[in-house]
């Protein structure tokens, strides 16, 4: 059995993205309803209140998540408790005017509003309630390096 598996476990990328949130439970839900994320698994942690690692598919991606834990043996912490963001997800999807509605209905702030971007998509950012910066676009035009400079 062994020698069957996959060293990139199905449906996941060479790099994929593992966020640190404060209240996963409810990043997971805000995730559905903003961006029809699908969970996949959902492992708890002892106390029953915490999120040790969750799993949700987006589109053709797979993001992995958990609550914050000071102290644990991965010390990571939430933007929330930083006060800020070190990192952008990017989501390329068919209508990112649909989507980023969707996503400030759901409670997302406007945080760069729609454009079309010289570089040849639509595009703009919503910050989640979680302190996550998500940007979202439509590819509309192939440029070449050129025309983008």
């Amino acid at each position: 059995m062994a020698g069957n598996v996959k060293a990139v476990p199905e449906g996941f990328s060479t790099v994929s993205v593992h966020i640190t949130v404060k209240g996963a439970a409810k990043a997971i839900d805000f995730y559905k309803k903003a961006f029809g994320a699908e969970e996949i698994a959902r492992m708890m942690m002892p106390d029953g209140q915490n999120v040790c690692h969750a799993e949700m598919k987006i589109g053709n991606s797979i993001i992995m998540l958990n609550d914050e834990m000071p102290g644990g043996q991965c010390p990571v912490a939430s933007p929330q408790a930083m006060g800020k963001t070190t990192a952008v997800l990017h989501l390329y999807v068919e209508n990112c005017d649909a989507l980023y509605d969707r996503a400030v209905k759901a409670g997302a702030t406007a945080s760069m509003p729609l454009m079309d971007a010289f570089w040849g998509d639509r595009y703009g950012q919503v910050t989640d309630p979680f302190g996550h910066v998500w940007s979202i676009a439509t590819h509309k035009q192939d440029l070449t390096p050129q025309q983008i400079q």
